[in-house]
């Protein structure tokens, strides 16, 4: 590992192998854990059940995206695209408008002071105010997106249960995942429970 390079440089680096490892993309907790696993020293290895360690660990994370995304882009290398469920090298396509276009989510991402000032309370706003959006006309939406599934007519509560007990699995705390985020997906089952009897 180069120690001359700033951290997010050094993060973003070992996402781009981990990317380019994974043609059709990871989520974010994919990409966490294989961190972890290399025992990245730029992410906190502490459990993510704590709220304010998954905040850290995320804003991190999501720095070295924009990070990286930026400096692909200005080398015309590729595009990345970059989402909670699915993070993703695509071929550079010259004349794409998006990172030209105004994004707040990566003013806020690479302004370090958001992760500075950032404490418990905060968090615990930030999450309130993220379920407080779901309980309202998007709450339907929200839970999809969390299960990765899309609303059609095909889709039924048989479908939608099976994916359920697949992320249980796959983020049960006794299987390295977080109280947290299986909190979450308990939380998004009980709403498609209610739109998918």
């Amino acid at each position: 590992m180069n120690n001359d390079l700033d951290p997010a440089q050094d993060l973003s680096d070992q996402l781009l192998e981990l990317l380019r490892a994974a043609p059709d993309g990871l989520g974010e907790y994919e990409l966490i854990q294989q961190l972890k696993q290399r025992r990245s020293s730029h992410i906190p290895h502490l459990p993510l059940s704590d709220r304010l360690v998954l905040f850290r660990t995320h804003f991190l994370l999501f720095n070295a995206l924009y990070v990286l995304r930026d400096r692909l882009h200005a080398r015309q290398a590729a595009l990345l695209q970059i989402s909670p469920l699915n993070i993703r090298l695509l071929p550079y396509q010259a004349g794409t408008a998006a990172l030209g276009e105004h994004d707040p989510l990566r003013d806020y991402y690479l302004d370090m002071r958001q992760l500075r000032e950032t404490d418990e309370q905060d968090v615990a706003r930030l999450l309130a105010s993220f379920w407080t959006r779901m309980q309202g006309g998007e709450e339907r939406q929200a839970a999809l997106a969390l299960f990765e599934l899309e609303q059609s007519r095909s889709l039924d509560l048989a479908t939608i249960k099976q994916r359920y007990r697949q992320l249980v699995s796959l983020h049960h705390p006794d299987r390295g995942g977080s109280t947290e985020r299986l909190q979450t997906i308990n939380h998004a089952m009980e709403i498609l429970q209610r739109y998918y009897r």
